[in-house]
């Protein structure tokens, strides 16, 4: 079991607290990028990244993540493990899971289910990083979005947890004077339905991410770390793109300066590095150096 940070409080609990009482005073911004001695490790790690090696060996996979210095963790999955066996197996090596994201099938059908595994893996941030929709983004698409997203929100809070949506690029479609991430954002509730952004899909949309956090500061609560390959086409809204176009943080296109200052401003509580390559062992300790170096 973890640690509680405020005592007498259920770990999940004290987190969610201290996050709050933190955040108000600048202080979480990035998992201890800009502020190590808040947090022992400098970024915490989405387990997808490490998917392929996951799926043969989840015990040699953990302690290799344990190893590059990571504590916390973000899921996408149990791998066919029950939550209450899976939170056991990254506790026995030293991880904590933070946060996960779940199907928008499962957020529409049974919140309350989707909530229930949260619970058994002691998550504080509970997401949804796909909205299903066939061929272009659409606002009937987009609309029902809103409706799960706001209920699903709704009931996060009640068990004192934090609902999010992770952006993949194909929400930037013209809408009105706007994009249909403009009208994601205007009709959710801003108190029940945060957002994490993930950097390379913002930039893949032709989206310039250092804009986008100040548009819409306090609605970003959680980060995707990834860098795109020089080279990559952008400007598009598909939401796809080769995942060899995943480099290390500082080898592609992206000001990571520029975007971890905003984002620290704004008030981002996670930074998750995302690496979905073939090549995410040998990035993911890359970005490490580069995120230790930014400190310095």
């Amino acid at each position: 079991m973890k640690t509680p940070i405020i005592p007498n409080m259920p770990p999940r609990k004290a987190l969610s607290a201290a996050a709050t009482l933190l955040a108000g005073a600048g202080l979480l911004a990035g998992c201890a990028l800009f502020h190590p001695h808040i947090f022992k490790t400098e970024a915490s790690l989405q387990l997808y990244s490490v998917r392929a090696q996951m799926a043969k060996d989840p015990e040699g996979t953990l302690a290799e993540v344990h190893a590059w210095g990571i504590k916390y963790v973000e899921l996408a999955g149990t791998y066919g493990m029950p939550p209450e066996k899976f939170e056991a197996l990254l506790s026995s090596h030293e991880l904590d899971a933070v946060s996960g994201h779940f199907s928008f099938e499962e957020w529409s059908k049974d919140p309350e289910a989707v909530l229930r595994q949260a619970l058994d893996l002691n998550l504080v941030e509970v997401g949804c990083a796909w909205i299903p929709h066939s061929g272009a983004f659409d606002e009937a698409a987009c609309r029902d979005a809103i409706e799960v997203f706001n209920h699903a929100g709704e009931l996060a809070a009640q068990h004192h947890m934090h609902f999010f949506y992770h952006t993949h690029g194909y929400e930037f479609q013209p809408f009105g004077n706007g994009t249909l991430f403009d009208l994601l954002m205007r009709e959710t509730n801003p108190a029940n339905v945060k957002f994490e952004m993930d950097v390379f899909w913002i930039v893949h949309a032709g989206q310039d991410p250092v804009k986008l956090l100040k548009k819409y500061a306090g609605r970003w609560e959680l980060m995707h770390l990834k860098d795109m390959r020089k080279g990559t086409p952008t400007g598009l809204l598909t939401g796809s793109s080769d995942v060899n176009n995943d480099v290390a943080l500082g080898t592609g296109v992206i000001d990571w300066p520029a975007v971890l200052r905003e984002a620290r401003k704004v008030g981002v509580q996670w930074y998750f590095i995302e690496d979905e390559s073939s090549n995410s062992e040998e990035q993911i300790p890359q970005t490490l150096v580069y995120l230790r170096d930014l400190r310095r």
